[in-house]
């Protein structure tokens, strides 16, 4: 059986709306039997976010999709996976053929991690196979947000039933340094400042949703979306990343935390030089018309929205329009539809995978205070509260 190593790649790219794309789940498509769901996770990760370390928590996840996606660009440049970001860990799903060089080098960056960063970040995969055999359905396509963004969204609960089962058996041998295989960290940069909202009243909230029900995702996610659009307003209204408040950390402590995780000892010729483009780089945003379009790529290719079976977002909203998301969140729990866990937090942080200055860069946003993961720690008490699954 072949290993359908273009399935994703084949997929269409969707203009039209997230809310219209949810109506129609023709546009879907079941993940090859031959695929499978690897996922890497932080331990402790609440317990780093509570120690300060949120910035070294997301560096580390995405450091793990920088990982993924160079090891695969060294096999063949042409394959295309879907993957996703989560603030203390990430998902993919790759063909199985893809399997064992990935595991290999994940288990490679986990022990780096584990030397530089001091944080445990446990590797595991699952066939997806073995997840339709326990009646759960995994269903994918593709939204192109904008011009230079395009993102998988996924129905089902395949990714949400592979990360409980891999969390679940994860073991410590999968950590082995394997030193035939070299650390490729190639496009990791994480010289953003603490990002703020565009209007001094707003905030940012992480905000995490969950309709267990596969029946009803599409119809209830398409729900919640149509409410945050009118509440907040399109996907760039609501952004959270505006060029107006992009500004660079020029902080030699900065660089030197990128070149540790990146290259895992201290390199004076990699401190300064890259010190210096970074100065540079605050005259070149503001002054250079490159510069300018830089920036505003970097807007559009903030990955702020994630469905993978559950709605991962970070908006910017004021204190009246989060009361109101609020409240419509909690009639929809109330009645069992759903479960959420939001954190507001006062400003964004981004960490980025650069492997062209033109169109291929993707940013990864999460909130200060632990983002994502404050927010999951909410979910999860509802979780043991309510006796949901």
């Amino acid at each position: 059986m072949k290993d359908d190593i273009n399935f994703y790649k084949s997929i269409l790219k969707n203009k039209l709306p997230l809310t219209e794309l949810l109506k129609d789940e023709s546009l879907f498509s079941s993940v090859p039997k031959n695929w499978s769901i690897v996922v890497t996770d932080i331990k402790n990760s609440t317990v780093a976010v509570a120690n300060g370390l949120h910035n070294d928590v997301n560096l580390c996840a995405t450091g793990s999709i920088i990982t993924v996606l160079n090891t695969i660009k060294g096999i063949d440049k042409k394959i295309q996976i879907p993957y996703f970001f989560g603030g203390d860990g990430s998902t993919f799903i790759i063909p199985n053929n893809l399997v064992q060089p990935i595991i290999q080098a994940l288990n490679n960056y986990s022990q780096h991690i584990t030397n530089t960063l001091k944080l445990n970040l446990r590797v595991g995969h699952i066939q997806v196979e073995e997840v339709y055999n326990n009646k759960v359905t995994l269903r994918i396509t593709k939204l192109r947000h904008n011009k230079y963004l395009t993102t998988p969204v996924v129905l089902g609960n395949g990714i949400k039933f592979a990360e409980n089962y891999i969390k679940q058996s994860f073991e410590i041998a999968d950590t082995i340094k394997d030193k035939n295989i070299a650390l490729n960290l190639e496009g990791m940069e994480c010289r953003w400042d603490e990002i703020y909202p565009n209007e001094p009243q707003k905030k940012v909230i992480c905000l995490l949703v969950n309709c267990e029900d596969e029946k009803k995702q599409a119809e209830i996610y398409g729900t919640i979306m149509n409410e945050i659009n009118y509440i907040f307003g399109d996907l760039d209204n609501r952004n959270p990343i505006t060029t107006l408040k992009l500004k660079l950390n020029t902080s030699l402590e900065k660089i030197r935390k990128e070149m540790y995780v990146k290259v895992g000892k201290n390199q004076s010729k990699y401190l300064i030089n890259n010190w210096l483009i970074t100065v540079f780089g605050k005259y070149y945003f503001k002054f250079f018309k490159a510069g300018k379009l830089y920036i505003y790529r970097v807007s559009q290719l903030s990955d702020t929205i994630m469905l993978d079976g559950s709605i991962n977002t970070v908006i910017s909203g004021n204190d009246k329009q989060i009361k109101r998301l609020q409240i419509f969140l909690d009639d929809l729990e109330s009645k069992k539809k759903i479960i959420y866990g939001l954190h507001t937090t006062h400003a964004s942080i981004m960490s980025c995978y650069i492997e062209d200055r033109e169109e291929k860069h993707i940013h990864f946003v999460d909130g200060t205070e632990g983002g994502y993961t404050s927010a999951a720690i909410m979910f999860k008490n509802k979780v043991n509260q309510l006796g949901f699954n």
